[in-house]
């Protein structure tokens, strides 16, 4: 039951980005490009998100436990740091470049385009490298002997 719950939370997921139209990069693109044709509708998109996730978090939080597990498993660090500034930058930097992000280009694979599979493949092999860059005794903060 889990699993289904979670395809259909995903599937409402990419359903809405495909209809807010931010799986087109052109689109995105768009909103990023204040001196020319500049799009705001990005702007209502992630307004939307902000309004349902403010009220979902009241409405899931309120219960004294998820539905599909003993306890919310809730992020207890509030501290900034390089990574995450870091990981935000190239985040940010990427999706403006691309005009992709991971949300909207899971759903775009639908369309057959080759950039979306070539920013798809991109972001795997992203991830793989800071995988393993998060393994390296540098990244952890651990001393290296000489």
């Amino acid at each position: 039951m889990r699993l289904i719950v979670t395809y259909l939370i995903g599937l409402v997921f990419g359903v809405g980005i495909s209809i807010s139209g931010m799986a087109n990069p052109a689109k995105v693109l768009n909103f990023f490009d204040f001196a020319g044709s500049w799009d705001p509708s990005l702007i209502f998109v992630m307004g939307g998100a902000l309004v349902t996730t403010f009220v979902g978090y009241r409405l899931v939080l309120g219960r004294k436990a998820p539905v599909f597990d003993v306890r919310y498993h809730l992020p207890t660090r509030a501290d900034l740091d390089v990574r995450l500034i870091g990981g935000s930058a190239v985040f940010g930097v990427g999706w403006g470049i691309s005009g992709f992000c991971p949300g909207g280009a899971l759903p775009a694979l639908g369309t057959g385009r080759w950039e979306v599979f070539a920013f798809t493949g991109a972001m795997l092999v992203g991830i793989a490298v800071a995988r393993v860059m998060q393994r390296l005794p540098l990244a952890t903060g651990q001393r290296v002997n000489s």
